[in-house]
């Protein structure tokens, strides 16, 4: 089928209707560039430009205008000369016409409204006469009377079906692929052409009596624009909008020309648990705003709206489709600049530091600022846009913190709710932000806000309870505390497959001399101390003689995101520190530090776990950590006996507890300590220690069912009797209930 078209009347159709409806329209026609839009009104030129100030008005790509006197190019508002040449043929022109209607008195020209190829009047009904109508005929002209009050003289081929059947034909548009739209007698000549027809409610009755029931099959009991949409929507030339919009900085897919579409290879994370709730359908990329689908397979209707830098020059609603995400997705597109100022800048330089506890590396930037705040705009205004009345809304993270007041503003109806996968820090340090209050006012007008373990809802709280030295806690969001897991279904098929084909056994040292591998995986970033681990090898080997030839520390360390540059020092540290140890303990057999310095793929990754004696996470801050259980997953699976090390300031510590050994990365001497008793371990305790930590992951929710029951918290759901689940508030909090804010 082509592509659709909508032709419809300004004045009491596009223009009316209420103002959730119009901006509903507006929104819906923004998600689909393959929609053209064609304007046919009564309006002039300047009528036409003052129109388009309202920010509920499209833009068009066509303006029929003056009755179908004129044609516009919807760009620039230029005339289309040829096109309305052809339907201004015959017009005697304004000054003819009205010296030789000067002889009816009942006529009052219409002095303030712009008037090019057309005469306009006032007229009453019991005035409009045969010796009227033949003084119109007898100059060659047509005319039209609408609304009990408006006559109208025309060029004799001059009309807005015929301008449209003019536009048309110069188009290629098939009429069955065309939608009229209108509510008055001078949108009378749009139907009758075999295009689609809607009437809106509130039409004038005579032309509600003069358009046969075929040529306006669609008569909905909404206004203007409510009834537009509502013909659009059983058409089925635009989607629908959905209970569910996700917000999130990043697709759960990305695509290159030279990769095409490429999903994360972990099987753990927000894009697979949001897959366990939609099945594996297979979507299509809806661009800036293209109509949207989903596999036949998935249960929630639901719109992940994400940014996405077209860096090849592809704009996103000319991505090809077949992500194979299963999820309908709307681009927001940025430009490299605008990613790098909004992403590198802002979230990695501003905000990222205050959120892992580190504000003395806080940098900020009043212009990158002021486009976080852009993009957010950008992020709710598209999340508006996809949002049904009293929709959910689930935002993830700190980069979109400025939505939920956005939203707030713009749409009460929505219940809205932000899960944090990062740390929140304490008031002490959030304060530090230049923007501290800006956010905590934004915050404070989320439904919901969650979190991976109590301690981060509890300084929320304490963010959001202190307003200019008062304490408030009469407007607090509801807090709930939901740790993630992983699919350990999917980790431990993997584990028993690259056991069984030998996968891992290459990577460990055999001989006499094989000694202990501790693991770390983990990207690039000061939050997760590669530094301080690889001080700590070398304090280790100082002391421990017996290692020196045997231990190996292996740090697979993927880069961050070209253009990010906050970690700049921490590469250069790292590298240098490596060197050092190496050059002071290394032999030409032995290496103590193997620096992997790239991405793997998750099978090798898994390779690594069951390789490994001890995996090393020392997160100076970190939400949750799901490397942690995906070793310990790894491991339980092939009956193994690896040892868990794990920082005790992220969310997996708190998820795992005293069956991993804690650290305190902060702390060199505590860092070193904790490793070496690691490497002391007996097998029986090592196994022992890896039954309890998998017992601990079997108790844990399903990525699915967590996911569900967070929607469900957002929206206000009381959760199932018995759950364990996660917790909502009311939620006590180290002792304090924390109050739920007052919808």
């Amino acid at each position: 089928m082509t592509d659709p078209i909508l032709v419809t009347d300004l004045d009491g159709t596009l223009l009316g209707g209420t103002t959730r409806d119009r901006r509903r329209l507006r929104d819906t026609l923004a998600r689909h560039p393959e929609l053209t839009l064609v304007f046919a009104t009564g309006r002039g030129l300047p009528s036409v430009r003052e129109a388009l100030r309202d920010p509920l008005l499209p833009r068009p790509h066509w303006v029929i205008a003056d009755i179908g006197a004129s044609v516009l190019d919807g760009t620039d508002l230029s005339p289309v000369r040829p096109l309305q040449a052809r339907l201004r043929a015959g017009w005697p022109g304004p000054e003819r016409v009205r010296r030789a209607l000067r002889r009816f008195p009942a006529l009052e020209y219409q002095d303030g409204v712009a008037q090019d190829g057309r005469c306009s009047y006032y007229l009453r009904p019991d005035r409009l006469t045969e010796q009227l109508t033949d003084a119109v005929r007898a100059l060659g002209c047509s005319w039209i009377y609408s609304g009990e009050r408006y006559f109208d003289v025309l060029p004799p081929g001059a009309s807005k079906g015929g301008a449209l059947r003019a536009l048309a034909e110069q188009s290629g548009w098939p009429m069955d692929s065309i939608l009229v739209a209108g509510d008055s007698l001078n949108d009378l000549s749009l139907y009758g052409l075999g295009a689609h027809g809607v009437i809106v409610q509130g039409a004038e009755p005579a032309l509600l009596s003069a358009v046969p029931p075929q040529a306006a099959a669609h008569r909905p009991a909404r206004a203007g624009a409510g009834g537009i949409l509502r013909a659009l929507l059983d058409l089925g030339w635009v989607e629908p909008e959905v209970p569910l919009v996700i917000g999130y900085h990043r697709p759960p897919a990305t695509w290159t020309r030279e990769h095409g579409w490429r999903e994360p290879a972990s099987p753990n994370g927000i894009l697979p648990t949001l897959r366990h709730l939609r099945g594996n359908g297979g979507g299509r990329a809806a661009g800036p705003d293209a109509g949207l689908t989903a596999g036949p397979d998935t249960g929630l209707d639901a719109v992940w709206v994400a940014a996405t830098v077209a860096a090849d020059g592809t704009p996103p609603d000319r991505l090809p489709a077949g992500h194979g995400t299963g999820l309908p997705l709307s681009f927001l597109p940025l430009s490299p600049r605008q990613w790098a100022g909004y992403v590198h800048r802002v979230c990695k330089e501003t905000l990222w530091p205050v959120l892992m506890s580190e504000p003395q590396r806080l940098r900020f930037d009043p212009a990158g600022w002021a486009l976080y705040r852009t993009v957010n705009e950008r992020f709710a205004d598209r999340i508006s846009s996809h949002a049904a009345d009293g929709a959910t809304v689930w935002l993830h993270d700190y980069n979109l913190w400025l939505v939920p007041g956005l939203l707030r503003a713009a749409r009460p109806d929505l219940r809205i709710g932000l899960f944090h996968h990062t740390p929140f820090p304490s008031p002490e340090v959030f304060a530090t932000l230049p923007t501290a209050a800006e956010i905590r006012a934004s915050l404070g007008c989320l439904d919901w806000a969650g979190f991976h373990t109590a301690a981060f809802a509890e300084h929320f709280r304490q963010v959001l309870a202190v307003d200019a030295g008062r304490v408030d806690t009469g407007r607090l969001p509801r807090l709930g505390v939901h740790p993630l897991g992983i699919d350990r279904d999917a980790v431990a098929a993997l584990a028993r497959a690259r056991a069984g084909a030998s996968a891992a056994r290459p990577r460990r040292r055999q001989g006499p001399q094989a000694g202990p591998l501790v693991l770390a995986v983990e990207r690039l970033d000061y939050a997760k101390a590669p530094v301080q681990k690889v001080a700590a090898i070398g304090a280790l080997l100082a002391r421990r003689p017996d290692l020196r030839g045997r231990l190996r520390f292996r740090l697979v360390c993927p880069p961050p995101e070209p253009g990010i540059t906050a970690y700049d020092a921490t590469r250069q540290a790292l590298e240098q520190r490596v060197a050092e140890v190496n050059q002071q303990w290394g032999t030409d057999s032995w290496q103590p530090v193997e620096y992997l310095p790239k991405s793997l793929p998750f099978p090798e990754v898994v390779d690594h776990y069951l390789a490994a004696d001890v995996l090393w996470v020392t997160s100076l801050q970190d939400g949750m950590n799901l490397t942690a259980k995906e070793f310990v997953a790894a491991q339980a699976a092939v009956h193994g006996s690896g040892v868990l090390v794990l920082s005790r300031h992220i969310g997996a510590a708190e998820s795992l507890g005293s069956a991993a050994i804690l650290t305190d990365p902060r702390s060199p001497e505590d860092l070193g300590d904790r490793l070496e008793l690691a490497l002391a371990l007996p097998p029986a305790e090592r196994r022992e220690r890896l039954a309890r930590l998998a017992d601990r992951l079997g108790r844990e929710p399903r990525p699915a069912a967590w996911a569900a029951r967070i929607i469900a918290a957002i929206g206000g759901a009381e959760p199932p009797a018995g759950s364990a689940v996660g917790r909502t508030a009311p939620l006590g909090v180290r002792g304090r209930a924390v109050r739920a804010r007052t919808p």
